[in-house]
């Protein structure tokens, strides 16, 4: 087993273009000039790993950010049912002032047309 210059440079130029230090990338290529390549790969697996960690925690922070968009939309559902009962209600208040209004008019009507009749008997 020789040493294997072709994969030393590759996998140092490699890791230089990737970390951008020197030393790591000098032990990167030492270790691929010996080992024929593996560093490299092994680099290639810890950065798949590194972007599979990232995906895996943009992931659960657009999981988190799902859950709270459905849980402010059941609130704003409930909020908007409980303001349609009030408006119900309410509604249903106002018909009911009104009926007595309706009523207490009519009242006052027979009650004047009674006082009319009355004061009519008694000019009379």
């Amino acid at each position: 087993m020789g040493f294997n210059w072709g994969a030393a440079v590759g996998t140092g130029a490699q890791t230089l273009m990737m970390t951008e230090n020197p030393y790591v990338a000098g032990a990167a290529a030492l270790a691929g000039g010996m080992f024929g390549g593996t560093a490299g790969n092994a680099a290639g697996l810890l950065g798949n790993g590194g972007l599979g960690a990232l995906n895996g925690q943009d992931e659960a922070f657009q999981l988190y950010m799902y859950a709270q968009q459905i849980q402010h939309q059941e609130q704003m559902q409930v909020q908007s049912e409980a303001f349609d009962e009030m408006m119900d209600e309410k509604s249903e208040q106002m018909r009911e002032v009104n009926t007595l209004r309706d009523v207490q008019m009519a009242q006052r009507k027979a009650d004047n047309s009674i006082t009319k009749k009355f004061i009519e008997s008694i000019t009379e």
